[in-house]
């Protein structure tokens, strides 16, 4: 069979499923993005421009549709272009929806099944949209919100299948999506991400390695921003390590932002808050590792002592159930889609997002006392292995929607 994969960000949601089908070399595979710089074997890259991008200045309402529009001309031109030099044609078309990539897809393959991934549908309750008291929306978010959203009701009509990750996702769009959308995490593969206690790293400017005898405290995020938390969390610095001497805190991610408003401060969000919290942080403690190879985060939270993830509600990030999978002990924001994969004293401990002193203790407890939260970290990978697993869990189910759409003889064996 032959499975066109798109995304602007390749390979996105589906780095596992790709690499389990070049693994086992029978099917055709390409990927449609715009990125360059990414070559997975087994995977014929095909890259496009986007035919057009709305600019500052453009109309408030419909700057989304204007960018989704042009991206959605650019990759379809693309692939058009190619059917014509090359005779291409896939038997599938696999795509996140929310950059406009699969809006016209049907008008050069008619014929050829979409299979689209549905990541968020705005709203001004219940989501990022008028939840930090800090930034409080305007009283045109609701019609921003309404328009941002005529990517996915476009979206809709242009794929034979949706495809969500999670119930708090699927929920937040309109029940007239649910029945055309199947819901299934792109997985993880827990029979990698193991626990490991011989887990080491060096860190430039101390002498030793950091082990799992050292009191390690991590946060990732792709880009600290408020919709991860990044505020909550340095704010609950100066408590952790008063309370902790030891204990040293390792922060991964970016200083841009991906969601929300950004920080007016020059340094950015990061700056803002060292300007905030001043001399209360020993900052000796503190290590801003930036974006680091996966292999080096892996070995990070590998010796966590306990693992801070914070969001507003709102997507679930993977390194959560990596985390989880990794046996950490996870201290997390207790918002809904977090609710979803962590059970408060059972999976992980839930704490309040507006309340950094709550999230301080509840790590300086964890530090102090390990022994009573020692059933939390194989809990937690119990649980995951057996709701997001890859190989047993969610990869039979992409499979099965993809052969649903495909002829008998072409369907993918497993």
């Amino acid at each position: 069979m032959k499975l066109l994969f798109v995304h602007q960000n390749m390979p996105g949601q589906y780095r596992e499923i790709l690499s389990w089908l070049a693994a086992r070399g029978e099917h055709d595979l390409a990927f449609l993005t715009q990125r360059r710089d990414v070559q997975l074997r087994g995977v014929k890259t095909i890259t496009y421009r986007t035919h057009h991008k709305a600019d500052k200045n453009s109309y408030g309402l419909s700057k989304d549709w204007e960018t989704a529009a042009g991206a959605g001309l650019g990759a379809a031109m693309a692939l058009r272009e190619l059917h014509r030099s090359e005779g291409y044609m896939p038997d599938i078309i696999i795509g996140h929806t929310g950059w406009g990539e699969l809006l016209f897809m049907k008008e050069i393959f008619p014929d050829v099944p979409v299979i689209g991934f549905f990541e968020y549908f705005y709203r001004t309750a219940g989501g990022l949209v008028g939840f930090d008291p800090e930034n409080p929306p305007n009283d045109q978010a609701g019609f921003f919100a309404k328009a941002r959203n005529t990517v996915p009701y476009a979206s809709i009509e242009s794929v034979d299948l949706g495809h969500v990750p999670t119930a708090w996702q699927r929920d937040r769009f309109p029940a007239s999506f649910h029945d055309r959308m199947y819901l299934c995490h792109d997985g993880i593969r827990t029979d990698r991400l193991l626990p490991d206690p011989a887990a080491s790293i060096g860190l430039g400017r101390l002498e030793q390695p950091l082990t799992r005898d050292d009191e390690v405290v991590t946060y990732i995020a792709r880009n600290m921003e408020r919709a991860r938390g990044f505020h909550i969390m340095m704010r609950a610095l100066p408590r952790i390590l008063d309370a902790r001497p030891k204990a040293r805190v390792l922060m991964i991610g970016g200083n841009e932002t991906s969601y929300g408003a950004e920080s007016k401060h020059p340094g950015g969000l990061r700056g803002e808050m060292e300007e905030e919290l001043g001399n209360s942080v020993d900052w000796s403690r503190v290590h801003f590792l930036g974006k680091v190879p996966y292999d080096d985060l892996c070995r990070i939270i590998r010796l966590s002592r306990c693992h801070i993830y914070l969001t507003m509600p709102f997507v679930l990030s993977w390194s959560l159930l990596e985390a989880m999978s990794m046996q950490a002990t996870v201290v997390a924001a207790d918002v809904a889609p977090v609710r979803e994969a962590v059970t408060h004293g059972e999976t992980g401990m839930l704490v309040d997002f507006f309340n950094p002193q709550a999230l301080a203790d509840q790590v300086v407890d964890v530090l102090a006392r390990p022994g009573d939260y020692a059933h939390l970290g194989p809990a937690a990978r119990d649980h995951v292995v057996e709701t997001y697993d890859f190989l047993n869990r969610c990869l039979p189910e992409h499979i099965a929607r993809i052969n649903s759409l495909v002829p008998a003889a072409k369907q993918i064996k497993m």
